[in-house]
């Protein structure tokens, strides 16, 4: 949704307060209208008003669970009396609707806006099919679109996958066109947790060479990643020990030569934040579920490893886990690794010691 707002430049400040408004209340990292609305200001003579934060609020609370007909039906009462800029145009798939009224206008663009909110939200993760999505919305505007849902699933601690034509061309061709390894660079510096291939192996005539190519854009894109320190949730409140643990995590491996970060892990939750977080550091998982192995596959730089603790004394599990990344060749005995824990022992959600170890001295004890 793109929301153009027609006022005079010293009404500045009051745009910015549209654009920082918070649009959704699940206790998530903070969502503003800003991320998922490209919000600009044209100058003209109209004026705009301060947007009321609490009616903001209710607007939200209203939209949890709701379909975008029940929402575009419903807001206008919950918005009601709310003072709203004058004078709005939306823009809405590369298509630019009029409205008959800039009330109307504002309805449909916090609607769509915080729609997209729920939309990840209620999901496991968010499929980003850019041919369908194309059809919907035109394709010049898919680009700015995907990242933009790259970036809202990131914050709300959602894996996405991009998919649709990525390696079209290798349907028959035995190398990828430099637009498509562009096309795959750019999802993984966008965020992006999976990059699909379709055709290319379901029918295409080189479904080995396809993945081999795909394999090394990636490969490539991920260390040339510049590294994003986790802004938006320096502010938050955590409400779960394990979700803090993992942001002190990655705040220390961005900031100390660690080889390797392991998180003892029985649901994979403690991986999935530290992967929301950008970092050249490895995580590896160790679980000893295979069901937790298999989703942990998706996150992004996450390796699960299969892992049974043989112990019940922490310190001895930590030594076996250390053990299990050097048979791997993961870690080498003068390499520091950040490794966190559960104690007791095997509850799920229960990560709450974080331990900077040098291999050699692990042994040493």
């Amino acid at each position: 949704v793109d929301i153009r707002v027609r006022a005079r430049e010293e009404d500045r400040n009051n745009v910015e307060d549209l654009r920082n408004l918070v649009i959704n209340t699940s206790g998530q990292v903070p969502i503003t209208l800003a991320t998922v609305a490209d919000i600009r200001l044209e100058r003209g003579p109209s004026e705009i008003r301060r947007i009321d934060q609490e009616r903001v609020a209710l607007v939200t609370a209203n939209l949890k669970g709701r379909d975008l007909g029940s929402v575009s039906l419903d807001i206008q009462k919950v918005i009601d009396g709310m003072a709203l800029p004058p004078d709005f145009r939306v823009r809405i798939g590369g298509q630019q609707k009029e409205m008959v009224t800039s009330f109307d206008s504002m309805i449909l663009a916090i609607a769509l806006a915080v729609f997209l909110v729920y939309l990840v939200q209620a999901s496991d993760a968010v499929m980003i099919a850019r041919g369908d999505l194309a059809v919907e919305i035109g394709d010049a505007d898919v680009p700015p679109i995907q990242k933009r849902i790259i970036r809202v699933a990131r914050r709300m601690n959602k894996i996405t996958i991009t998919a649709t034509q990525m390696m079209e061309s290798m349907i028959e061709s035995a190398v990828p066109t430099r637009a498509e390894v562009s096309d795959v660079a750019n999802a993984v510096l966008d965020g992006t947790d999976a990059v699909m291939l379709s055709a290319e192996t379901a029918s295409g005539k080189h479904p080995v060479a396809a993945v081999a190519a795909m394999d090394r854009v990636c490969r490539v894109a991920e260390h040339e990643d510049e590294l994003v320190h986790p802004r938006d949730r320096r502010d938050k409140a955590f409400r779960r020990v394990d979700e803090a643990i993992a942001m002190a995590v990655m705040y220390t491996a961005n900031h100390l030569p660690v080889k390797a970060i392991a998180a003892l892990t029985e649901s994979g939750s403690t991986a999935l934040w530290m992967s929301r977080v950008s970092s050249a550091v490895p995580i590896y998982a160790l679980t000893p579920l295979a069901q937790t192995q298999s989703k942990i596959t998706l996150y992004r730089g996450v390796f699960p490893v299969p892992f049974e603790q043989k112990s019940g004394d922490p310190a001895t599990v930590m030594r076996q886990a250390i053990d299990e990344l050097r048979s791997r060749g993961a870690v080498g005995e003068d390499d520091l690794v950040i490794l966190t824990i559960g104690e007791p022992l095997s509850k799920p959600g229960g990560t709450n010691t974080m331990k900077i170890i040098r291999v050699r001295d692990l042994h040493s004890e």
